[in-house]
């Protein structure tokens, strides 16, 4: 994280200047939740291709690339889950032709943005521009370029690994961070006590102005607790987190389950166990992280399957 914060201090530069003069000096009424949105998709760009998506300039969902995401997620949950529609839709030679005939799905749109992105920084790389910007920057590198430089110097790496991992950023990385950002907001208004005492901590914190550390803010217990709690009550991806039952059977819980047998659980129900988070599971309350000791918290964090 610290060999990427300057690149993350320059976006919460433009959105601080964005809120001041677009909405504070205006008193214009705007979605803060869309912003924050923005925000995690511009510092995710930043980080993976050191230029900002231009949500945050812009003020809007350029080229699409929300929407794409919001359609990909729509149309892969099912097949996640039901492994014979998506043989006969997508799995077979037949379906997988007609569908790439008549449909362009979400996840090409994105797939089509990071190979432009990863082509272009290949020529850099080639062209010797790359070293140029790295040393006037001082030599702070983006995730893309560590993508290739790890492809480049292991030939074990296969030729679409970068691709696969910065899709994963502009896909996961994103909308993960864009929507626990957005849960743990919408929860510190909703619940204005808490609000009021993660200001006080921060306020009380003597923080490096005007953009704190990172190294300071991991050190604030109710800023994590808030995080940790935001993450717990709307997980970004609800869909189970499938494991294979290993060769030679086992048992949990009671229940038998012969090796091969695929398990899974939701992160929904799991992060409200009533058993691990107390009988008020249901509400947002970051003070039970706070509670007891450390091995109470380790619990609670093993209990999440965000």
């Amino acid at each position: 994280m610290t060999s990427t914060e300057d690149l993350v201090n320059d976006v919460i530069v433009v959105v601080q200047d964005r809120f001041d003069t677009r909405f504070a000096a205006t008193g214009e009424v705007f979605d803060l939740g869309q912003w924050l949105q923005f925000f995690a998709f511009d510092v995710m760009g930043t980080m993976t291709f050191s230029k900002r998506y231009g949500f945050l300039d812009e003020g809007r969902d350029v080229g699409g690339m929300l929407a794409a995401i919001i359609q990909y997620m729509r149309s892969a949950a099912p097949f996640t889950q039901i492994a014979w529609l998506d043989w006969l839709i997508r799995k077979n030679k037949i379906g997988d032709s007609i569908r790439q005939l008549f449909y362009r799905s979400a996840s090409l749109t994105i797939i089509g943005f990071v190979g432009k992105a990863i082509k272009e920084r290949r020529e850099e790389l080639a062209n010797g521009k790359e070293e140029d910007k790295a040393s006037d920057t001082g030599a702070r590198k983006d995730f893309l370029t560590r993508f290739l430089e790890i492809q480049n110097g292991n030939p074990n790496v296969p030729l679409w690994a970068p691709t696969a991992w910065t899709f994963s950023n502009v896909l996961a990385g994103s909308d993960s961070v864009g929507t626990v950002m957005r849960t743990t907001m919408f929860n510190l208004l909703s619940y204005p006590h808490t609000l009021a005492k993660l200001h006080k901590e921060l306020s009380e914190a003597n923080l490096t102005m005007p953009i704190p550390e990172y190294a300071e803010l991991r050190e604030l217990e109710y800023l994590d607790a808030c995080v940790q709690v935001g993450s717990r009550m709307h997980p970004p991806f609800a869909l189970p987190f499938e494991r294979v039952v290993p060769p030679g059977d086992v048992t949990i819980l009671g229940h038998y389950l012969p090796g091969g047998t695929v398990v899974g659980g939701s992160p929904y129900v799991v992060n409200r166990d009533k058993g691990t988070f107390g009988a008020d599971a249901e509400f947002w309350r970051p003070e039970r992280w706070l509670e007891k000791d450390d091995a109470h918290k380790r619990k609670l964090e093993q209990g999440v399957l965000t």
